[in-house]
C-alpha cells in the first residue's frame, strides 16, 4: 500500500509522459468517483449485514467528528489564527480520509468484510457532514462565496445513490444476480489501487513549511490521537466490540481527507496549509495507525463480526 502511495508521489515529481500529477489525479479520481466507487458501494452494501450496528457506526462517526470540529474551531479562535488558515485547519482536523485511505487499510488489515464499515462510516456520516457542516465552516472562514446549496452537492454524489439503492435491495432481500455480482466485482477491484495511487498524487511536500508547524501540529493531535480516542469510548459505550470496534476506531484514526482541498479552494481558504496538513498527517499515520491497531488488540486481524 505504501508503495502505491509512493508511486503517486514519484509521478508528481517526475511527470512521466508529460502528464502532470493534477491532470492524472483529476482523471483517476473522476473515474473512481463516477463509476468504480459506486460499483463497490453497490456490491458491498447489497450483501452486507445492515441493522443496528450501521446506526452505531454512523453515530460514532458523527459524534467524534463534530466533537473534534468544535474543539479545533475553539482552539484556532482562541489562538487568533487568520480566518482562511483557521478554516482550512479546522476542516483538516475534523474530516478523516475514511475512503481513499481508510477503505484500503481496513480491507487489507481486517479483511473484505470491513469494506462495509468504511463505506457506512463515510456515506452515512462523514460525507453528509462535510457537505453541510464542513461547507458552513468554509463559508464562515473563507474569502469567496459559493451560492450553491450544499444539499444539491450532496444529492449529486453517485456513491450516495448507489448506497441508497444497495440498502433498499438489501433490506428487501433481493438476491444479487450472478452476472451483476461478477460485473460489480470487476469494477470494484480497481478501486483500492487507484485510490492509493491518487492519494500519493495529492501529497504535496512543497507545501511543508517549518514556520507553519505550530499551526498544523494541533491537527495531528486532534486527527490522529483525540478523534480515535473519542471514537473508541463511544463505540464501546454503544456496544461495538471485536472487529467492528477495531474497524470504527481505525477509520477515526485516518489522516486528513484529500477531498477537503476542493472545499478549501472553492471558498477561498488557505489551500497551501491544508495540503501541508494532509501530507504531514498522512506521513504520520504510517506510525499512528499501527499503534492504534496494537492498542486495539495486536497486529493480528480481528475476526469478522
Amino acid at each position: 500500500m505504501t508503495g502505491l502511495i509512493l508511486a503517486g508521489v514519484w509521478w508528481r515529481y517526475r511527470t512521466p509522459l508529460g502528464i502532470t500529477a493534477e491532470e492524472m489525479r483529476r482523471a483517476l479520481t473522476g473515474l473512481v468517483y463516477v463509476l468504480l466507487l459506486p460499483a463497490l458501494v453497490l456490491m458491498v452494501l447489497w450483501e452486507a449485514p445492515i441493522g443496528l450496528d450501521s446506526l452505531r457506526i454512523a453515530a460514532v462517526a458523527a459524534v467524534s467528528l463534530l466533537a473534534v470540529l468544535a474543539l479545533a474551531w475553539g482552539l484556532y479562535w482562541v489562538a487568533g489564527t487568520a480566518r482562511p488558515v483557521a478554516g482550512a485547519l479546522i476542516l483538516a482536523a475534523a474530516f478523516p480520509n475514511v475512503t481513499y485511505l481508510g477503505l484500503p487499510v481496513l480491507e487489507q488489515t481486517l479483511g473484505p468484510w470491513a469494506r462495509s464499515v468504511a463505506i457506512q462510516y463515510d456515506l452515512f456520516a462523514c460525507l453528509p457532514l462535510l457537505l453541510t457542516v464542513g461547507v458552513l465552516v468554509a463559508r464562515v472562514h473563507g474569502t469567496r462565496a459559493d451560492l450553491r446549496h450544499p444539499l444539491v452537492a450532496l444529492l449529486r454524489v453517485p456513491a450516495l445513490w448507489a448506497a441508497l439503492a444497495a440498502v433498499a435491495l438489501n433490506l428487501t432481500a433481493v438476491p444479487t444476480p450472478e452476472l451483476a455480482r461478477g460485473w460489480l466485482a470487476m469494477l470494484a477491484g480497481s478501486v483500492v489501487p487507484l485510490m492509493l495511487f491518487s492519494l500519493g498524487l495529492g501529497l504535496r511536500w512543497d507545501t511543508v513549511r517549518l514556520a507553519a508547524v505550530p499551526q498544523v501540529a494541533p491537527v495531528l493531535v486532534l486527527q490522529l490521537g483525540l478523534m480515535p480516542l473519542i471514537a473508541w469510548g463511544l463505540a464501546r459505550g454503544l456496544g461495538l466490540e471485536g472487529g467492528l470496534l477495531t474497524a470504527v476506531v481505525l477509520e477515526a484514526a485516518m489522516p486528513s481527507m484529500v477531498l477537503g482541498l476542493v472545499i478549501a479552494d472553492r471558498y477561498g481558504l488557505d489551500t497551501g496549509i491544508y495540503a501541508m496538513a494532509v501530507t504531514v498527517s498522512t506521513a504520520a499515520s504510517l506510525a499512528t495507525l499501527p499503534a492504534w491497531l496494537l492498542f486495539l488488540g495486536g497486529a493480528g486481524a480481528p475476526a469478522a463480526p
